[in-house]
């Protein structure tokens, strides 16, 4: 670490003595990951954020909706490869908030802006902290230029009026007037594994997101969510056919005995 870096990130405490930054190199930075091929990422288009959480649960994974950050613009649906981003909480002698200016534009908040790639969702770490405003217009304009596809934040956001005319979809728990290191929270790290709303996200790994909320979809687990969901929407369309008819909902939501066979039926007739 160079002396100007290392200067830089001393911070002078109230009694004015000077306080030692200790061996800490900033931003931290995960290594390379796998991403999903752009074929695979259009077929997940199809998947609802409901069907890939259930199916998820029929596999044996419980944790997947991002329980926390909701739908900024209605109707939205997005599908990409995760990138992540940490928040942590501050710490005066690593980071803070003090000489916001130069500091955050040395931090992974920064940074993982830059690795963005066209159709990421960018999940953020945030601890539902209302006093940190994760992002802005500005960075959020920087997102939209790089063509991200959205962001999922279990956290607040700032300019909210400017950020909704951008129309980048994003999940955010809300809003704040503050900054991103204004209060207690400093950006860490970026393509990390990270906790966001509860769940553990992966770089590489898939976000589904729409007005239902944002689930957490593993890569090697896509291709067979994917077979799940096609078959599953084939008798959710006869169910919804035989329940508008006036079909009884035992029978037919979700299939009995009786309804798979009638449902098994009705699809060779069909071929």
């Amino acid at each position: 670490m160079d002396v100007h870096n290392k200067e830089q990130r001393r911070i002078v405490t109230h009694d004015h003595t000077a306080l030692p930054a200790p061996n800490v190199v900033l931003p931290i930075v995960g290594p390379p990951f796998e991403r999903a091929d752009s074929a695979l990422i259009a077929q997940l288009h199809a998947v609802s954020s409901a069907t890939a959480s259930a199916i998820l649960h029929k596999l044996g994974l419980r944790r997947a909706f991002i329980q926390g950050p909701t739908t900024r613009r209605p109707g939205a649906k997005v599908v990409g490869t995760a990138i992540t981003l940490q928040f942590m909480p501050q710490r005066e002698d690593i980071a803070s908030g003090l000489n916001q200016e130069y500091s955050e534009k040395k931090s992974a908040l920064w940074a993982v802006l830059e690795a963005v790639q066209p159709g990421d969702v960018l999940a953020v770490q945030a601890y539902a902290d209302p006093y940190t405003g994760c992002f802005g217009e500005m960075l959020l304009s920087y997102f939209k230029g790089r063509r991200g596809a959205a962001i999922v934040v279990d956290g607040y956001l700032r300019d909210w009026a400017r950020i909704e005319e951008l129309a980048v979809p994003v999940w955010a728990r809300g809003t704040t007037p503050n900054y991103a290191s204004q209060a207690n929270l400093y950006p860490w790290a970026y393509n990390v594994p990270i906790s966001c709303g509860g769940v553990l996200v992966l770089p590489g790994d898939i976000i589904i997101a729409d007005d239902d909320g944002a689930v957490l979809l593993p890569l090697k687990a896509a291709p067979t969510v994917l077979q799940h969901t096609l078959e599953h929407e084939d008798w959710e369309g006869f169910s919804r056919m035989r329940l508008a008819e006036g079909g009884a909902l035992q029978t037919y939501y979700p299939l009995s005995k009786a309804g798979r066979q009638e449902y098994e039926e009705w699809l060779r007739s069909r071929r």
